[in-house]
């Protein structure tokens, strides 16, 4: 299926992130990219770095054949009742967390073709973890979806019973990651190295363990044997972490934000 342009209602951190993973992609241009913004100053950004932009929500819609949602969830329903006469023949995609597919039918007072999908912010650099669950879909619009999101990234279609767990496993993950990053930049000043230094050989180790496990299709403890040696250092400090609760500390912080999800949305 052609898409002709995409609009992206809502231009915050992540609309913006996925306009820019789009562009850098090389999938769209950004003339064929409309993206609402509320705030002048911002809008006045966005169309000086080359973007069309608007603060009409109704515009953007009936000049678009796919209608990217990326409002706070606070918003939707104010956007919903806005765009609910000019969806038509429309694709909608919703990225906004907590807005089960029902609600979002419900305001529309339609059933178009609906994708509700949890990405993060690595979607700027086209390595989101994007979770989909699709509604009144072709298979055609299907495919169209799994296209633009695999090239922001990797997709994986669920069902929409599974979305809190996405929302808590691929959304606030990688806060979690980044966290871990963070840690191993403060230890390896403690060792000697410059903050820049430790930084870039955080973000590297980081990077390059989860290749392997992406693209050996490996288990992390098979990948961690590896490394490890009988009475070595690696197994050492792995054990230390263990006995502070390093694995116990992320299962927890991921059920704890897991658990805050409202799991009827």
């Amino acid at each position: 299926m052609e898409i002709n342009r995409i609009a992206i209602i809502g231009a915050g951190n992540l609309g913006y992130s996925i306009a820019k993973g789009l562009v850098l992609s090389g999938l769209v241009s950004k003339k064929k990219l409309m993206l609402t913004e509320k705030n002048p100053a911002r809008l006045e950004s966005l169309v000086k770095d080359g973007y069309m932009a608007t603060d009409n929500n109704v515009a953007a819609v009936s000049s678009s054949d796919l209608i990217m949602l990326v409002v706070k969830p606070f918003q939707i329903d104010d956007v919903l009742a806005e765009i609910k006469d000019h969806v038509q023949q429309k694709i909608i995609v919703s990225c906004v967390t907590g807005i089960s597919s029902e609600h979002i039918y419900s305001a529309l007072g339609a059933n178009p073709p609906l994708f509700r999908v949890m990405p993060n912010t690595g979607i700027a650099l086209q390595e989101s973890m994007s979770c989909i669950s699709a509604f009144n879909e072709s298979p055609k619009q299907k495919e169209t979806i799994k296209t633009i999101f695999s090239q922001l990234g990797q997709v994986l279609f669920i069902p929409e019973d599974q979305m809190p767990a996405a929302t808590a496993l691929a959304g606030c993950g990688i806060a979690f990651a980044l966290r871990f990053i963070r840690a191993a930049i403060q230890a390896g000043v403690e060792i000697g190295f410059s903050a820049e230094d430790a930084k870039l050989m955080a973000a590297q180790i980081t990077k390059g363990a989860a290749q392997l496990i992406l693209q050996n299709n490996s288990h992390p403890e098979a990948e961690i044997d590896k490394v490890t040696t009988p009475k070595g250092i690696t197994i050492t400090g792995l054990n230390e972490m263990e006995h502070a609760g390093f694995s116990s500390s992320i299962i927890k912080g991921l059920l704890a934000s897991y658990n805050k999800i409202d799991r009827k949305s």
